[in-house]
């Protein structure tokens, strides 16, 4: 099981699933969540979607250990990635999306967060981008979302330093919409959510063409700007050095 669905008042929940592995995104997360992003996008009794993760994390990032293999292993370095098939679905959703960040929200984890129409996040979750930490480039066309959405500053600082942000943080930035305390989180997000479910679907899909329509240029641009990047840094010495260490920290908790 990597990802679990509910209904619920036109309101679908998709909630990542892998909480033995902090819901790291591998292959088979990317590829669940982009096929239902896909569903609820043409289901006519779904009006919003909602994202959160089961356990202690909305989502850990990338799996490291699928990141090294795909370094390592030339079978697996020269297939595609259900990353850029998630991200696409995200850019393409026409109605509301909600994330409700449970708990922690590393690299993939925090940058998904750009395509959200509303962010809720507990008061005890925090974030982080972990690029330069990794040697890498930044994702899901990051680099341009986050200054339009927090300002160059602060995506400056959330892009390189590869530091923690608290909840509180985030909302001073804009990237978080609201904090709730842990066990108001859930029930908040859905309140909100079902406010839009309420309204006709078709306006609400209007309202955020409007919005989100004029973005899709500055979009598809800075994704071909850090898949290039990206390319070049992955396997070279930082991001070897970095993944390997991972490795070694990975082995040595589990002797």
């Amino acid at each position: 099981m990597t990802l679990t669905i509910t209904d619920s008042n036109r309101v679908r929940t998709l909630t990542l699933d892998r909480p033995e592995v902090l819901n790291a995104f591998n292959e088979a997360l990317y590829e669940a969540t982009a096929v239902e992003i896909q569903r609820a996008a043409e289901d006519d009794e779904v009006a919003v979607l909602l994202l959160t993760g089961n356990g202690r994390a909305f989502s850990a990032g990338n799996d490291l250990n699928e990141m090294q293999s795909r370094i390592t292993d030339p079978a697996m370095a020269d297939q595609g990635s259900h990353f850029t098939s998630m991200i696409e679905a995200l850019t393409d959703f026409p109605k509301p999306l909600i994330c409700a960040v449970n708990g922690l929200a590393v690299g993939i984890g925090t940058t998904i967060l750009g395509y959200a129409d509303l962010v809720f996040m507990s008061s005890d979750a925090r974030l982080k981008c972990p690029f330069t930490s990794l040697g890498v480039a930044p994702e899901a066309a990051s680099s341009y979302l986050l200054p339009q959405l927090i300002g160059r500053q602060n995506a400056t600082w959330l892009l390189m330093s590869s530091e923690w942000i608290s909840a509180e943080k985030a909302l001073r930035m804009g990237l978080v919409w609201k904090v709730c305390e842990p066990d108001e989180l859930l029930a908040d997000a859905r309140r909100h959510a079902e406010i839009l479910a309420a309204k006709p679907i078709p306006s609400l899909i209007a309202v955020k063409q409007t919005i989100a329509e004029p973005y899709r240029p500055g979009i598809e641009a800075a994704t071909e700007r850090e898949n290039a990047h990206f390319a070049r840094l992955m396997g070279a010495a930082a991001n070897a050095d970095a993944l390997t260490a991972f490795a070694d920290k990975r082995g040595r908790a589990g002797a």
